[in-house]
């Protein structure tokens, strides 16, 4: 692999987790591609939501990305659509990451190519979302994806809310999606051991920014129903200035006032292995420590 080699990421999420036939259709437009590397693929059956995380070069990756978002609107009709995760459409969200040899400005790019060629392939109205944002209010997803599905037609009618391609109307079946570009983020959900939806949304409201948490995080009660519980389901968009464990106190700590306790935790898709080792290092005091002082890091030079 040579040294100047583009690379990006791409973390779509689809709105499907249950049905597998219709999630290996989806996944089966990142196989066997040439420039384009399947790393991750993760299914929520509560959310109803499925993860990719995928890399390669640029144009390639546009391609399988475009692909995969065909055979989504094949697949999934919003319609039936339910599940606990916000959502407005088939293919809901689709972030590029700059990795390696390539600018923010490049995925910026990227993501106004994929949105151009998608609305006009498929008639699917497209917002441009976070780095890509056509305007200010636009960069947060909470804002653009607000109304969810069902509430689409009408937010439409707002001349400040018309997609920034494709028809001034949403798809029947697919909905409206969100393309844009954004710096690594990472996917990190907390269990609590109550079935009070209540008592997790509350949690989330105060961990997150937007009411007076952490900068950088975002957050929102989950039920679990399957299980019998709730999650508080975040996502961290700098890890390096709101840390894993950071998050994870603070979700700790809201939940006392509710007599409630954490259970366990999980991550969502890939992320960074700084994010870890942060993580590691503050629970267990090590002093000085050092990327370089990981084993698999030092291999990889």
């Amino acid at each position: 692999m040579s040294n100047d080699r583009k690379i990006i990421e791409c973390v779509p999420n689809f709105s499907e987790g249950r049905d597998l036939e219709k999630i290996e259709k989806i996944i089966g437009a990142f196989r066997g591609k040439e420039g384009v590397k399947l790393l991750d693929y993760s299914r929520d059956e509560d959310h109803n939501r499925l993860v990719v995380t995928v890399v390669g070069e640029p144009i390639a990756l546009k391609d399988a990305v475009l692909e995969a978002m065909g055979k989504a609107i094949e697949v999934i009709d919003m319609r039936e659509h339910k599940g606990q995760h916000p959502r407005m459409g088939a293919t809901d969200v689709v972030p590029f990451i700059p990795i390696k040899n390539v600018t923010m400005e490049e995925a910026i790019d990227l993501a106004k190519q994929l949105a151009k060629e998608v609305s006009e392939k498929f008639n699917l109205p497209i917002y441009l979302y976070e780095k890509a944002a056509s305007r200010a209010e636009r960069e947060n997803l909470a804002k653009v994806r607000k109304g969810e599905f069902e509430g689409m037609n009408e937010k439409f009618q707002d001349p400040n809310w018309k997609p920034d391609f494709g028809p001034d109307k949403v798809h029947e079946t697919a909905g409206v999606t969100a393309i844009g570009a954004r710096m690594p983020l990472v996917a990190f959900n907390v269990n609590l051991d109550t079935p009070n939806l209540d008592i997790a949304s509350s949690i989330a409201k105060n961990v997150r920014f937007i009411g007076g948490g952490l900068r950088f995080c975002k957050a929102m009660g989950v039920e679990l129903k399957e299980r019998g519980i709730t999650q508080v389901s975040m996502n961290l968009t700098d890890y390096t200035k709101t840390a894993i464990y950071r998050a994870f106190e603070m979700v700790k700590m809201e939940a006392k006032r509710y007599g409630v306790n954490v259970v366990g935790s999980e991550v969502i898709g890939l992320l960074p292995m700084e994010a870890l080792i942060d993580t590691a290092v503050y629970y267990m005091g090590i002093e000085d420590f050092s990327l370089d002082q990981v084993l698999e890091n030092r291999l990889m030079e």
